[in-house]
C-alpha cells in the first residue's frame, strides 16, 4: 500500500534528508588513498548520532554498518571494515540513510578517490545524469514506468547496463515502502504519480552487463562480468508541480 504524506510529514522528512544529505557528503569528502571503509563509516555514523538522529541501515535486516560502502565492481551493500582500503583510482558508492522524528532519509553518491579512468568518469557521469533526468519525471499525473523508461533508455543508448535485480522504493515512517521503484519500464505505465508520494529514485548502473551476483557475506552485490558500477540517489516529494528533492544540505 502506497502511503501519502502530508505537509506536515514530508516537513520531517526534510529533516530527515538533510542529515542523511550531509553524512553523505562527509563520507564522500573522506575517500582518498589509504583509508579504509571502516573510517568512512564511522565518519558517517559519528555525524548521524550528532544530530539525535540514528542511521537507518545499522542492524536492518541484519546490515553491521552505517553507511553501504561499495567499490569498484561492487553494485550495492558493501560492508565496511578494516580490510578494505581504498586507493588512488577507485570509484566507491557510498549509500546511507538517517531516521529523525519517526521519518528516513535515504541518499547515495559514486565518488572519485583520485584520478580516475575515462571510462569510469563517463560511468559515474552518466549515472548521476541518469538520476536527473528520473527526477525530472517525477510530477504527479506520471506514473512510474515514465521515470524507469527515462533512466533505462539514457544509460542504454551509452551501451550500459541497468540493473534490474535491485530497484528504487517508497520511504517514509519505514525506510522501504511500497512502491517499487525501477530502473526500466514503460512510458504511461505503473502506478501513477500522487502528490504526497515519497520515494526513492536510484539508478545502479554497470559498466558490462546488467547482471550481478551476491557474494558469500550475503550482502555485497558485484557485477557478474568484474566490470565498474556506479550508484546515484536521492529521495523526494511528489508535489503539484516539480519534486522536492528531500536529501539537501
Amino acid at each position: 500500500m502506497i502511503v501519502l504524506k502530508t505537509r506536515r510529514e514530508i516537513e520531517l522528512m526534510r529533516e530527515a534528508g538533510r542529515i542523511s544529505a550531509r553524512a553523505l557528503q562527509l563520507a564522500g569528502e573522506a575517500v582518498q588513498p589509504g583509508i579504509t571503509t571502516a573510517e568512512i563509516d564511522k565518519i558517517a555514523y559519528d555525524f548521524i548520532i550528532s544530530q539525535g538522529a540514528k542511521p537507518s541501515f545499522l542492524n536492518y535486516n541484519g546490515f553491521p554498518a552505517t553507511a553501504c560502502i561499495s567499490i569498484n565492481n561492487e553494485v550495492i551493500h558493501g560492508i565496511p571494515d578494516d580490510k578494505h582500503i581504498i586507493k588512488e583510482g577507485d570509484i566507491v558508492s557510498i549509500d546511507l540513510g538517517a531516521v529523525i522524528n519517526g521519518f528516513h532519509g535515504d541518499n547515495a553518491a559514486t565518488f572519485a578517490c583520485g584520478k580516475i579512468s575515462p571510462a569510469a568518469t563517463r560511468l559515474c557521469d552518466t549515472t548521476r545524469e541518469a538520476l536527473y533526468i528520473g527526477l525530472s519525471k517525477a510530477v504527479a499525473g506520471n506514473r512510474l514506468g515514465d521515470i524507469g523508461s527515462a533512466i533505462f533508455e539514457h544509460c542504454a543508448s551509452r551501451g550500459y547496463g541497468i540493473v534490474r535485480d535491485y530497484t528504487g522504493h517508497g520511504i517514509g515512517s519505514k525506510l522501504h515502502e511500497d512502491p517499487s521503484v525501477p530502473n526500466y519500464g514503460k512510458p504511461g505505465k505503473g502506478a501513477r504519480l500522487l502528490p504526497g508520494m515519497t520515494i526513492a529514485i536510484e539508478p545502479m548502473i554497470n559498466e558490462g552487463t546488467e547482471e550481478t551476483k551476491v557474494l558469500r557475506n550475503n550482502w555485497t552485490v558485484v557485477t557478474a562480468d568484474g566490470k565498474l558500477s556506479a550508484h546515484f540517489e536521492h529521495t523526494v516529494a511528489i508535489t503539484d508541480g516539480e519534486c522536492i528533492i528531500l536529501t539537501q544540505c
